[in-house]
């Protein structure tokens, strides 16, 4: 049997494993396994000595290719982002910063959902997990909004959608997964998402502001707040405007050299949120409970990515990303045609799994096939299809499947940010908090068809680097 046709078949045997329920990175981590096997005793005959020897060597090869991976220092981002954003709950700066959005943006048409939108936006700035961001505005803005008399599964909604700006606002914990799946900077990654992910909180805030204004029992505005008040709010929020600048001057400084690495940039981020948490009270029960929480989710992550690396090692010598970058360019269609229809086919697969066993099972096939696409790693812009050098496509391409992500984050039946959310609220179910995430559908769609339209909104920010 040709490798291809053992790639297909084991490709086909993990998704009806993670289909029937098992986990992405276990099903992803044994089809790996079992396909390396396979390739390497390339038979059903049972030869005794061949199988064994097929059995030490993928044992081997399953067993070094993740600690080859996982051992980048890079990956250390990932804890030191998700760390920022549990400090920074415990320290109160997230209601702080929802507080002052109150006090600033609330008179307008659904006004505490715009102002939502925004501190979850902030939030993102110093979280990197969709989920942590999602689970503390559950408890902060729903009882808020319910208060007032918000329909409470729009409420449910606004926070599960706006949750999922941590995907792409940098520091992006799912951004550096890509950077390292598809060996890109990690920098330029974290900067290009600053701009695409204010641009999904704009949408999102006219989108509400629509349906405020169509609906008038949707959103009622919040007034009363004077300028006092106003200017009294910010400087318990400026903690987080001060992590957001150290972290982009680390990535990259308009006058001059970078302070740093992207690493050194978020570890002195979590310290001063550190020193905020303990300025305003936190002790150790708390600390305690902020380190375990973020080694779990640490945990759950590397979990996933030690699985499917054996899977995409496999991969590679089936050649099947090959063979799919062969076939996509034999394609009698443009390529923004077969683009689009990529990002469809990520939107209904996101339907079934969670965002990053999403993306780390299909870059190592699909990466290989937009780049070939736009004319290959190292094509010039003027000779490419999409209208940019190679390094730029592997930037934007990241950015759209990162966004896909932040959707598949709130589409039923398995969107993260929908459980989340009826998980920390007693009075809502599952199925209130997708009812209310449909409009964002909607917004989705528009910026998702906005950075595909006009790139210059992912690229500008990494052009200047």
């Amino acid at each position: 049997m040709e490798p291809i046709e053992i790639g297909l078949y084991t490709s086909a045997g993990m998704l009806v494993l993670v289909l029937l329920g098992m986990r992405v990175a276990f099903a992803a981590g044994l089809a790996g396994y079992i396909g390396l096997i396979w390739l390497r005793w390339n038979g059903f005959d049972y030869d005794p000595e061949r199988f064994w020897k097929a059995v030490e060597i993928s044992t081997k090869i399953a067993g070094l290719t993740p600690h080859s991976k996982v051992s980048a220092q890079v990956l250390s981002l990932i804890p030191v982002f998700i760390m920022i954003g549990y400090l920074a709950y415990h320290a109160k700066l997230t209601t702080a910063l929802f507080e002052a959005c109150k006090r600033w943006i609330a008179w307008v048409p659904g006004g505490l959902a715009v102002s939502t939108v925004f501190a979850t936006a902030g939030f993102a700035a110093v979280s990197g997990a969709s989920v942590a961001t999602a689970a503390v505005f559950a408890r902060i803005a729903i009882p808020e909004m319910l208060k007032i008399g918000y329909n409470k599964q729009f409420a449910a909604g606004v926070v599960a959608a706006g949750g999922t700006l941590a995907s792409l606002i940098p520091p992006s914990a799912i951004l550096v997964i890509y950077a390292i799946i598809v060996e890109q900077d990690v920098g330029m990654l974290l900067l290009a998402g600053f701009i695409p992910g204010v641009f999904s909180a704009i949408v999102y805030a006219v989108l509400i502001i629509g349906i405020a204004v169509v609906f008038k029992n949707v959103g009622p505005p919040v007034t009363g707040f004077t300028w006092k008040e106003r200017f009294e709010s910010l400087p318990p929020a400026l903690p987080i405007v001060a992590v957001v600048v150290i972290i982009i001057f680390f990535v990259y400084n308009p006058f001059g050299d970078a302070w740093g690495t992207p690493t050194e940039g978020g570890a002195v981020g979590a310290f001063i949120v550190f020193l905020m948490a303990l300025y305003r009270g936190m002790r150790w029960p708390k600390l305690k409970e902020a380190l375990l929480e973020t080694a779990k989710l640490t945990v759950m992550i590397f979990t996933i990515i030690w699985g499917v690396l054996i899977y995409v090692r496999f991969l590679g010598f089936a050649e099947l990303p090959d063979a799919f970058s062969s076939w996509i360019t034999s394609l009698e269609l443009s390529p923004m045609i077969i683009l689009i229809c990529i990002l469809l086919a990520y939107a209904v697969l996101g339907m079934f799994m969670d965002a990053i066993g999403m993306l780390l099972l299909t870059l190592p096939v699909v990466y290989p096939a937009v780049m070939a696409l736009n004319g290959g790693e190292n094509v010039a812009a003027v000779d490419s299809a999409f209208g940019m050098s190679g390094p730029m496509c592997a930037i934007w391409f990241g950015i759209l499947v990162v966004k896909m992500a932040e959707f598949c984050l709130i589409t039923p039946p398995i969107g993260l940010n929908c459980f989340v959310v009826a998980g920390v609220r007693d009075d809502l179910t599952v199925q209130d908090v997708f009812k209310g995430v449909t409009p964002f559908f909607i917004a989705d769609a528009l910026t998702i068809a906005g950075l595909v339209a006009f790139p210059g909104i992912v690229l500008w920010l990494p052009s200047l680097a």
